[in-house]
Formats: structure tokens, sequence, C-alpha cells
């Protein structure tokens, strides 16, 4: 139920972006993550850091991003939520008697505290990763940055509502916004299904390193009877 939770306002986008275009869907995400910060303040009478950073960061770029008609802001804010956690992860090691994993997972499982602090420092550099291979996906992998600012040089706006390229558009300049949201897409794309499918091969692969290290219980031994 908590994944499902901590997933949706991704889902919501996600969803709104293929019926709406990006401006819908940043919306929709802001109202999605408020609504995720209510429920948990309702459910728990507290809401965490990371909820609400998470919510502040969508509003400030998001609510850029739908002022500006500029795209660039919102695909920023994954990187720089990777990062905040990273920062927090990495922050622990110096913070507190334990990591911030251990404090997470301690209550379900042991673990030597060298192997505590390994796991740490590997979900701070997988936090790292995640927000460098975003930046990647926006700027070199889709070719979107480039596609989308050869098409504001074109027709000289500072923003333009990708959605509705066939409505504003004929000729070379249509082919150019095409080319633009085809790209956009492919972000899109990748927020949801590239980086969760990083997130479960990571976790899967934390799995087996763990399953190496898990202190198992000694078998009872058997009664001895006359």
């Amino acid at each position: 139920m908590k994944l499902l939770i901590d997933f949706l306002p991704i889902l919501l986008f996600f969803i709104a972006y293929k019926f709406a275009g990006i401006y819908w869907a940043t919306a929709v995400a802001i109202g999605a993550s408020a609504l995720q910060v209510a429920w948990l303040w309702a459910r728990q009478r507290r809401v965490e850091t990371m909820p609400l950073a998470t919510l502040g960061l969508l509003i400030v770029f998001g609510g850029l991003t739908i002022a500006l008609h500029d795209p660039i802001f919102v695909m920023w804010k994954p990187t720089l939520v990777n990062w905040l956690f990273a920062a927090a992860f990495i922050g622990s090691h110096w913070i507190g008697e334990r990591t911030l994993i251990e404090r997470l997972m301690g209550q379900a499982i042991e673990l030597p505290k060298p192997i505590w602090t390994r796991l740490n420092a590997l979900w701070s550099l997988f936090f790292v990763f995640l927000g460098l291979a975003n930046l990647f996906v926006v700027y070199v992998g889709s070719g979107f940055y480039e596609a989308h600012q050869a098409l504001l040089a074109t027709t000289g706006e500072s923003g333009v509502d990708l959605s509705a390229c066939a409505t504003l558009y004929t000729g070379a300049v249509l082919d150019l916004c095409n080319t633009a949201q085809a790209r956009e897409e492919t972000w899109v794309n990748f927020k949801l299904f590239g980086m969760m499918g990083l997130t479960i091969a990571f976790v899967i692969a934390q799995s087996l390193y763990l399953a190496r290290h898990i202190k198992e219980d000694p078998e009872p031994q058997a009664l001895e009877t006359d």
C-alpha cells in the first residue's frame, strides 16, 4: 500500500501526460503530491521530511514549468529529489548513532555494523546515479533539450505547448514541434519505466547481497530421551 502511495504522483503524471500534455500532467502531479502529504498527515498526524521536500520542489519547479511553459524545470525535479535522498543518506554517516538505511530496515533484519555502513553508501551512490541518469536522458539520451531549443529559436517564442503542435504550426516548424514532443515523451517514459526499473533492479541486487550477510537463527537441538 505504501509503495502505491509513493508512486501515485508519478503514475498520475504519466497518465495525465498521455491525455493532455506535460503542463496538465505537472498540475496533476502537484495535486497528487499534496493529497499524498495530506493523507499521511491524516493517517499518522505527522509527515516525514522527504514527502514535504518533494512537494516543495514540485510546487516550485512545477509552478515554473506551468508559468513559463518550459518543461525543462519539471525535468530537473527528479534529479533534485534523488540528490536530496543521497544527501540524507550521506549525512546519516555522521549524524546520529545509526545510518539512515539501518534506521529504516534495522527492525526487520540484523546485520553487522560494517554491512549497514556499506549498504548506506550504496544507496547514496544509487541516488546520485539516478539523478545523473535523469539529466543524461534530458540533455543527451533523448535529445529533448536540443530539439526544444531549436523549436524555440525558430518560433521566437519563450515557451511552446508541445501537445498542441498540429494546431499551432505547419511545415518545417510543425516537424520541429513533433520532434521535440517525441523526445519529451522519451523522457516521460524514462521517468516512469526507466527509473522504476532501475530501482527494482537495485533492490533485487541489494536483496541478493543481504542474503549473504543475514544472520540465521541456529536450529534448535532435538531433546535427548533415555
